[in-house]
This record gives structure tokens, sequence and C-alpha cells, in this order.
């Protein structure tokens, strides 16, 4: 992993903990459900953020070599990436 990238991913991760902690303790509390759902959304952001980091750490590194090896490599890459861009477009 590119350590920018992972030192920025670990970040991330520690933010969405603290994240989830604050949503947990606001259910505990019975918070104003508005201001749970968003917090909530923001946790959403937040992982939306670490998944760009780890697609950016993907493509540079595994993606990159894979495509360098070339043939079925190449199109495992290619499935790879196809595979997530479903995953993301089918979250709800």
């Amino acid at each position: 992993m590119i350590e920018d990238i992972k030192k920025r991913a670990l970040h991330r991760t520690k933010i969405i903990e603290g994240q989830l902690r604050g949503i947990e303790k606001m259910i505990e509390n019975e918070d104003y459900c508005v201001d749970i759902i968003t917090l909530s959304l923001a946790v959403q952001k937040s992982l939306g953020s670490l998944n760009k980091l780890l697609v950016e750490n993907h493509l540079r590194t595994h993606v990159s070599h894979m495509y360098e090896e070339g043939g079925d490599r190449r199109e495992e890459a290619v499935a790879e990436l196809v595979r997530i861009f479903e995953l993301s477009n089918n979250r709800a």
C-alpha cells in the first residue's frame, strides 16, 4: 500500500470510528432523530472518502501491475474494476 494513502485511510477510519460511537451514544440518549440521521449521513460520506482512497491505491498499485503483465491479468483487472463500479452503483 502506498504510504501516504495508507496514512490517510487510517486517519479516515479513526474519524469513522468516532462518528459511529457518536451515533451509538445519540441512540442510547434518544437524541433527536434528524440529528442522528445527519451524523449517519456524514458516516456514509466518510466511507465514500475511504473507498476513494482504497480505489486510488488499488489503481496505482495492483491494477497498474496487472496491466503491465497483460493477457489474462489485464482482463482480471478490468473485471475487478467493473465489479467495484457495479457495487458502488447498487448500494442503497
